[in-house]
This record gives C-alpha cells, structure tokens and sequence, in this order.
C-alpha cells in the first residue's frame, strides 16, 4: 500500500484522547500500538484483541513514526 493511503488512516483531533495521533475511527493511540509491539505482541495478537483494526492500521502507525522521527533532529546524549 503506497504511503498516503496509509497516513490517512491516522488522525489528529485536539477533541480526541488530547489530540494524539489515533488510528481513524478509534481511540487508539500511534504510541499505544508501538508500545504493545515494542513490549512483544505480535500484529496478530493486536488484531485479535481490537475488532476492527487491520493490517493496513497497524502499518499506518509504523509509518507515521518513522516520518515523525525523520522530522527531527537527532541530538547526541553526551554522559
């Protein structure tokens, strides 16, 4: 699926769960879905638990944050 269809399945609301990026349709965070599969579930475990969501969505979030992150600037953590 080509980039733009996927970045329309993420919207921003000031209305809706303080304006986080959510998967359309939903209340369910950009950064919840990455926390769950940084924390180990599997895409299909998210799906079975959230009735409705798709592959696509899933993708949608990954997406977002890779161009999210390759917006800023990476700053070095000096110790």
């Amino acid at each position: 699926m080509k980039e733009m269809p996927l970045l329309e399945r993420i919207t921003l609301n000031p209305k809706v769960v303080a304006g986080k990026p959510v998967i359309k349709g939903t209340r369910l965070t950009v950064e919840y879905i990455l926390n769950l599969l940084a924390h180990g579930a599997t895409v299909e475990e998210i799906l079975q638990e959230y009735e409705g969501l798709t592959q696509e969505d899933i993708q949608a979030c990954l997406l977002f944050a890779a161009q999210s992150w390759s917006k800023r600037r990476l700053q070095t953590i000096e110790s």
